[in-house]
């Protein structure tokens, strides 16, 4: 049976139903809508105003991939100038893949590139470090969590670095959707409460950062990849499969199976959660170390920017250790015999 015709130029024939529409588009039609919707979610949420200059979380994969393409094609009706920022989380047989395809697509498109690594932000430690730190430690936190902490942090470093006065991520509607769902099984009200909008304004002295994805569904964006013929790097880290963001992900592909609409009605539920006044958590603090937006007390092992002395080695850290800065042996941040023990692992 031959492919009806398009549902929007009625000249070519369909090449998709959109997944939640079931409207058949060509796929010229299909990117036009969707660079469209995502224009309108920018300008509806006033999320990035003319003149930004805005730093893009540039991973490798498709998520951000799409978001800088489509941001780069609405540059000059948005008005904006863009960075992509890449963070190198030291991860061996994966990170120098995903940064070899960020770097193809800053050469393609002509957009500046920043990379910013573990290594060189935190006195050494990178995630192979903090995964072989916690190994049989018998810890509950996965290396997905220390990841996020450090990451969120490297990417507020490299904004900065580029003189930007916003973030955009690649989280899309099935990202938030498991967050969502991540939130409400672990019974965190204060995330829950956090999560809803399109992002954060910029607490405690963080730059603002948005979503323009956030509504837009996982398949269309392998979909927009796809016809715009986009080259990404798509493997999962080789420390995903201990994350519980993995069940929340099976869990929410069951419910899409019975409700479509899970997905977007789970992101419009974080949006109208609202806390009572005495259940609401405290506001972001900053950093007693280098003054940063995170967590009151210091990150141990982590440098201050634009000082050059060593930082001293957290309790019951031996020097010359990954977490010791650069007073140690430089050599040994590189010698899995020589990697602290659980103990000196960064707690948050």
């Amino acid at each position: 049976m031959p492919a009806p015709p398009c549902a929007s130029c009625h000249a070519s024939r369909a090449a998709l139903r959109r997944p939640r529409s079931g409207q058949a588009l060509c796929g010229a039609c299909f990117c036009a809508a969707f660079e469209a919707e995502v224009l309108h979610t920018v300008l509806a949420g006033r999320l990035l105003p003319p003149g930004a200059v805005v730093a893009v979380g540039a991973s490798g994969g498709k998520d951000s991939t799409v978001l800088a393409h489509v941001l780069r094609a609405l540059t000059p009706r948005l008005g904006i100038s863009l960075q992509l920022v890449a963070v190198d989380e030291g991860i061996g047989g994966y990170r120098d893949a995903a940064l070899a395809a960020v770097r193809r697509q800053a050469a393609r498109w002509e957009l500046p590139l920043t990379v910013v690594a573990y290594e060189d932000l935190f006195g050494g430690w990178t995630m192979d470090a903090v995964a072989r730190s916690t190994a049989g430690s018998g810890r509950s936190r996965s290396c997905c969590t220390f990841c996020g902490v450090l990451r969120r942090r490297a990417l507020e470093e490299g904004a900065r670095r580029v003189g930007a006065t916003h973030i955009v991520t690649g989280h899309n509607a099935d990202d938030m959707a498991e967050t969502v769902l991540m939130n409400f099984l672990r019974g965190d009200a204060g995330r829950l409460a956090r999560g809803g909008g399109l992002g954060s304004p910029g607490e405690g002295g963080a730059l603002p950062r948005c979503r323009p994805l956030q509504f837009a569904s996982q398949k269309e964006v392998v979909l927009y990849a796809h016809f715009r013929r986009l080259d990404y790097f798509s493997e999962e880290c080789v420390y995903a499969p201990e994350a519980f963001r993995g069940h929340a992900r099976d869990l929410l592909k069951r419910l899409e199976a019975a409700r479509p609409s899970a997905v977007l009605d789970l992101v419009h539920s974080a949006e109208r959660l609202a806390l009572a006044p005495a259940a609401r958590p405290p506001r972001p603090g900053a950093c007693s170390r280098c003054g940063r937006p995170g967590q009151p007390r210091a990150l141990p092992g982590l440098r201050t920017p634009g000082r050059a002395e060593p930082r001293p080695a957290p309790p019951g850290h031996r020097q010359g250790s990954p977490g010791a800065g650069r007073g140690g042996d430089a050599g040994d941040t590189r010698d899995p015999a020589r990697v602290p023990t659980s103990k000196a692992i960064p707690t948050f």
